[in-house]
């Protein structure tokens, strides 16, 4: 069985992240998604949902068997537990492959680390980044 684990932050959920768990799920047998803690987000705006919320809406989806909060301290720490075939990173996350593959192998954990494929807007409009929701928001109620 191979074992895939995607991870991200999942703040209003929208097609983009559907596409990066379904692109996921198809390259093995069982998908376990790591939700990032709040505390964690650094590289972007924090998430406005709760974690446990962003959890529960990325389980909710047919493609995901198993979805976790990220631990508090140590990002690294579920992949050690759910041991994972390939960690698949989102086509935009700011994630260094080699530098996540190096943080691997330096705790013994032998896994693929791929890339996602990009999903392109299907008609006008089509929202793909949870900043964009949050921008179109901002603009459409003025504020």
């Amino acid at each position: 069985m191979t074992t895939v684990i995607a991870q991200g932050t999942f703040d209003l959920l929208h097609p983009g992240h559907v596409h990066y768990l379904t692109d996921a799920a198809e390259r093995g047998d069982e998908l376990h998604v790591i939700i990032a803690r709040r505390g964690n987000v650094t590289h972007k705006a924090k998430p406005i949902l709760p974690d446990r919320q962003r959890r529960d809406m990325v389980a909710a989806l047919d493609c995901v068997d198993e979805a976790h909060l990220g631990h508090p301290e140590d990002i690294f720490v579920p992949i050690e537990e759910i041991q994972p075939d390939v960690i698949m990173l989102g086509y935009d996350q700011h994630h260094d492959a080699d530098g996540i593959r190096e943080a691997l192998a330096s705790r013994g954990i032998d896994c693929a680390v791929e890339r996602a494929s990009a999903r392109e807007p299907k008609y006008e409009g089509e929202l793909l980044s949870t900043g964009r929701i949050v921008d179109r928001i901002l603009e459409e109620r003025g504020e």
